[in-house]
């Protein structure tokens, strides 16, 4: 089985994307480094798990 994502964490990612859906992609350094721009988020291990579920939410807008 593979690890688990808090609900928080994908709370936070949908609710970014549904504010900024232009900026994301399915690109996880790009999803970091817009984190990062916005400064919402300042633990990297954090930044980097909302961004890597952000492509998972792209993904699914797309489809």
């Amino acid at each position: 089985m593979g690890r688990i994502r808090g609900k928080w964490i994908k709370n936070i990612a949908e609710k970014l994307v549904e504010q900024l859906p232009d900026k994301f992609s399915t690109n996880f350094d790009n999803n970091k480094e817009v984190l990062e721009e916005l400064g919402i988020i300042d633990d990297k291990v954090v930044r980097n798990k909302i961004a890597g579920y952000i492509i998972s939410v792209v993904e699914k807008k797309k489809s």
